[in-house]
């Protein structure tokens, strides 16, 4: 039986154990990625729907991680300003790039070009080993070491592990951490789309009544109008009805859904619906372990800030196995461990909850939610403090910790 012997070792070749990988060059740290997927599907990720909308931060960082510069530049479109409506009423709640001091809120990029750069910058490392196509089968963790047994026999001991293996993470549950799950009994289908009316680089986040729609505005008109990826929630039995039609009705269903404010629709692109869970880990970290992407963290979609939560966790820890590998101490020391559990939680606990919050309200279809939210959108959107606040949040610039990259190799 063969023994590999490592630093740190990533279960998940995701975006978030693959930039930790990365963030991780220059240190002398030797890390282990394993992965289910083949080699070849993480060389070329398929397309899967989903755009991330990324923050100021999100972007310095990727930067700092060469990542940035590998993008299509024809794939990154900025996300200038963004409408929140309530129910009928034609008035939205705006918030405008000027109110964040920036030319943009942010910019949206497709997931499968994030997968796609963060592999190819991971493989330049030295130290980094990927094993691919393997499933983890065992975990077992002492104060010392962790070791992994995988299906092909092979085991690999290291001083750290790292579970980066998606919100129903297996390698979390292994290990004891309980996780706070919220199913909101729905799901969310998302699709390319082009629209006849513009959209002035324009996201909209719509909480009409018995569905959620949303609209991410993707870059520069075409000789057919203008390509935007839209959003609809629904409940599970209402969106295998919309699933069922073909294009054109799909075209029809999508204009009339946005009663018509986005014009004729076409150009339909592939479809593609995921669940809605929301996932909190009651811990971030265990002995010789922890948690990083959505296996800490998976956020609802509603507040765009899942991928940057991600982000702000690699970040944090990288910088911790940086400062220990550096100083010649232990990287699994309980302590470091736990100040970037403090620190991560910090940063996104009162996201999370608020998140909760938000979709609690604005999907309650209930005469009293209806009325308290119009409400408050319509008070919201005369505070200019409240959505100047509002506004940085979403950009994100965020001073926080940056030598985790800042040397990089």
């Amino acid at each position: 039986m063969d023994t590999l012997h490592t630093d740190v070792t990533i279960i998940g070749a995701g975006p978030a154990g693959l930039c930790l990988a990365r963030a991780l060059s220059g240190t002398g740290l030797r890390v282990v990625l394993l992965e289910r997927q083949g080699e070849a599907a993480l060389r070329s990720p398929a397309f899967d729907g989903r755009e991330i909308a990324l923050t100021h931060r999100s972007r310095a960082f990727m930067q700092r991680l060469d990542l940035w510069r590998r993008l299509p530049e024809g794939e990154v479109h900025a996300l200038r300003d963004a409408h929140v409506y309530n129910g009928d009423s034609p008035r939205a709640m705006r918030i405008g790039h000027e109110q964040s001091g920036r030319e943009a809120l942010g910019f949206l990029v497709p997931n499968h070009e994030i997968r796609r750069v963060a592999f190819e910058a991971a493989m330049e490392v030295n130290g980094v080993t990927l094993l691919a196509g393997v499933k983890v089968i065992g975990v077992e963790r002492s104060d010392s070491k962790a070791e992994v047994a995988l299906d092909d026999g092979r085991r690999i001991v290291s001083r750290l592990l790292v579970a980066a293996d998606s919100r129903f993470s297996e390698t979390r549950r292994a290990a004891g951490i309980a996780t706070r799950m919220f199913d909101f009994g729905r799901s969310m289908l998302v699709c390319r789309v082009t629209q006849e009316v513009p959209h002035a680089d324009t996201a909209w986040e719509w909480f009409d009544h018995a569905q959620t729609l949303a609209l991410l505005p993707l870059g520069n008109a075409t000789p057919r109008g203008h390509r935007a990826s839209v959003v609809l929630t629904l409940p599970a039995p209402q969106m295998r009805e919309v699933q069922a039609l073909d294009d054109e009705a799909f075209a029809r269903d999508i204009a009339r859904r946005f009663h018509g404010r986005l014009g004729r629709i076409d150009d339909v692109g592939e479809r593609h619906v995921y669940p809605l869970v929301g996932t909190y880990a009651d811990r971030f970290v265990a002995t010789r372990l922890a948690l990083i992407g959505d296996a800490a963290v998976g956020m609802h979609p509603v507040t765009a800030h899942g991928f940057n939560l991600g982000l702000l966790g690699v970040e944090r820890l990288a910088g911790e196995l940086r400062e220990a590998a550096e100083a010649g101490t232990d990287i699994g020391d309980p302590a470091r461990l736990a100040r970037f559990e403090r620190g991560h939680r910090r940063a996104t606990l009162p996201l999370y909850l608020a998140t909760r919050g938000i979709v609690g309200l604005f999907t309650d279809d209930r005469w009293p939610a209806r009325r308290l939210r119009a409400g408050l959108l319509w008070a919201s959107d005369r505070l200019a403090p409240f959505k100047k606040a509002l506004a940085a949040m979403l950009a994100d610039e965020g001073a926080g910790r940056a030598n985790a990259a800042d040397r990089i190799a």
